[in-house]
């Protein structure tokens, strides 16, 4: 029998790159404490660089690696209403360390096996970055993690007035680079300034400025920011600090209208009814009861393509009664479909 794995760019190839950890420890207090640490570690990179809201969660006994007592999951939903698994860490219990006899000396002289975690994270990131915030224009990266931040594209006709554009601009390139920002100057002769418009657009630069001779009369600029299109003329003077704090703001406007989709694109079912109708019509997440039974999320899944993605963490309890099969459920859990 021959087995093909589908590949899809970024997200499941051939070959990838893989961070992983594993860790020992001599309690399972300790390993259930990292494994959740490193769930922790990951969702902060997820949000705070990659702009990408998050839910923290469980995975069902059923999803669940294999081996694992626990699997925590971060769980992000991409423009098309799919849900993609951006990382994951596993407590393992003492499961893998009795299959491959990893063994410790207690305190008290005697041999015992370690509690062990794994967690992981892959290429599969920039798959994310790539559909949850780019457009038809082309990619749209947050300052964060923009290997260019800032580009300058001077306006101009022949040597002397390049050379004039670029002993203005000089001081605002050291400062910006004296703050920490990655900023380019681009000089080209060989490339017309709309061409490196839409250049610097397709790869994402969060911030484009555009100077030309009469910006240089009225000591203005031009600055373009890539995730709302937004054109406006700034003042020359202080335009390090604007630039500064345009980029801060695109970071967090970049979150918030991540999340404003995201939670706008959660809906809540109560009957198989709604839960079918719903999937069908509206892409995203829906929060729905089941019945904590691995035949029934079996079946859910047959039916629809619809997996649980995971049980949040921060999850209220509550009663209910399970969407397929109508059986008591003490809790809401998150099912869509998945890349």
């Amino acid at each position: 029998m021959r087995w093909e794995m589908r590949t899809r760019l970024f997200l499941r190839t051939a070959e990838f790159l893989w961070q992983e950890g594993h860790t020992a420890h001599t309690t399972q207090v300790e390993a259930i404490e990292e494994t959740e640490k490193m769930l922790g570690v990951y969702a902060d990179f997820v949000q705070n660089f990659m702009a990408l809201p998050v839910i923290k969660g469980r995975k069902t006994p059923n999803e669940r690696f294999a081996g694992a007592v626990d699997t925590y999951c971060i769980e992000a939903m991409m423009q098309d209403g799919l849900a993609l698994q951006a990382g994951t860490s596993h407590y393992l219990g003492q499961n893998f360390a009795k299959a491959f006899d990893v063994q410790f000396q207690n305190k008290e002289g005697k041999l015992e096996y370690v509690y062990a975690t794994s967690w992981g994270v892959s290429t599969r990131l920039i798959g994310a970055l790539i559909m949850a915030h780019s457009d038809d224009d082309g990619l749209v990266l947050p300052p964060k993690l923009a290997p260019l931040q800032v580009v300058i594209v001077p306006i101009f006709k022949g040597e002397e007035d390049l050379r004039k554009l670029f002993d203005k601009i000089e001081p605002v390139l050291k400062e910006l680079k004296a703050k920490g920002i990655s900023v380019k100057f681009d000089d080209d002769d060989q490339k017309k300034p709309g061409f490196k418009f839409a250049e610097y657009e397709l790869r994402g630069v969060p911030v484009r400025l555009a100077l030309g001779a009469r910006d240089l009369e009225n000591g203005t600029v031009e600055v373009a920011r890539r995730d709302t299109k937004e054109k406006s003329s700034q003042q020359f003077e202080g335009i390090a600090n604007y630039i500064e704090q345009l980029l801060a703001d695109i970071q967090s406007s970049m979150y918030n209208k991540a999340l404003n989709f995201r939670d706008s694109n959660i809906r809540e079912v109560n009957t198989w009814e709604e839960f079918t109708a719903t999937l069908e019509k509206h892409p995203g997440f829906i929060s729905a009861h089941w019945d904590g039974t691995p035949e029934t999320e079996e079946k859910i899944k047959e039916l629809t393509k619809a997996t649980i993605r995971c049980i949040p963490l921060d999850n209220k309890q509550e009663e209910g009664k399970c969407v397929l099969t109508g059986n008591p459920s003490t809790q809401r859990v998150v099912f869509a479909r998945a890349y």
